[in-house]
């Protein structure tokens, strides 16, 4: 398979989901950062083309789970997986790093002062993400299920106070941008989610839950970015 370097990341890894994790190896953001080219991607972390392309053709060949292949999930269905997956997992977790945060800062503050500001970085993207959530609960996912439903009933397009679907989408993307900002903070401040040396089980712990945040995170807003709002704006369009 010959892979075009002017394709797109998040094209790329909406087709084929396994090119995920070639990219996060490579520490490329293949979420916010979705919508630039392979050739771009190299580019800025020195890699070699040939080198990155013989690993995404290998990703791309090995068998795949058709359970996971979200292309071909309706956008309806898509934005309940996302809430009931993704949300429910930030809703789950968000409060307890929160506390985590605070704890390992007052406690080991005074050695690590970063960990006041990740304590900050951290509730800061918990407020931003509820809030976030809580706008495509209730404004853009049941509009794009308004959307499924007029196909499958031939019925007029719902109306909607924002106009397009493309006006929502674009509030979100910058929403995601702002919080994927605010993890790269948290990467760069703990050193790739890295424990020091005389961490205790909650640091160890709480850094654990970071990372373990941040790689749901990405695959969360590569759903949406690069799945979910252009199979959205091309079903209004097809419905227009």
């Amino acid at each position: 398979m010959t892979i075009h370097p002017e394709r797109t990341i998040g094209e790329l890894v909406a087709h084929h989901y396994r090119t995920a994790e070639v990219f996060s190896r490579h520490s490329i953001d293949f979420c916010c950062g979705g919508k630039r080219t392979l050739a771009k991607a190299c580019e800025e972390r020195h890699l070699a083309w040939e080198m990155l392309s013989d690993e995404l053709t290998q990703a791309i060949e090995a068998p795949e789970m058709p359970s996971q292949n979200t292309d071909k999930w309706s956008p309806d269905f898509l934005a309940d997986y996302i809430v009931h997956t993704h949300h429910q997992y930030l809703r789950e977790n968000l409060p307890v790093l929160c506390r985590y945060t605070a704890k390992i800062a007052n406690v080991h503050g005074a050695r690590h002062p970063e960990l006041k500001v990740v304590e900050k970085q951290v509730e800061r993207l918990a407020d931003d993400l509820l809030e976030h959530m809580a706008k495509e609960e209730t404004i853009l996912f049941p509009y794009i299920k308004a959307l499924c439903t007029a196909q499958r009933e031939h019925v007029g397009l719902p109306r909607m106070p924002f106009g397009t679907v493309e006006n929502p989408i674009h509030v979100m993307e910058n929403e995601h941008d702002y919080a994927g900002t605010l993890l790269e903070n948290l990467r760069d401040l703990t050193a790739g989610f890295t424990p020091p040396s005389d961490a205790c089980a909650t640091y160890i712990v709480t850094f654990a839950k970071l990372r373990e945040l941040d790689n749901d995170l990405r695959w969360h807003v590569h759903l949406e970015n690069n799945v979910l709002f252009p199979k959205a704006i091309l079903l209004e369009n097809l419905l227009q």
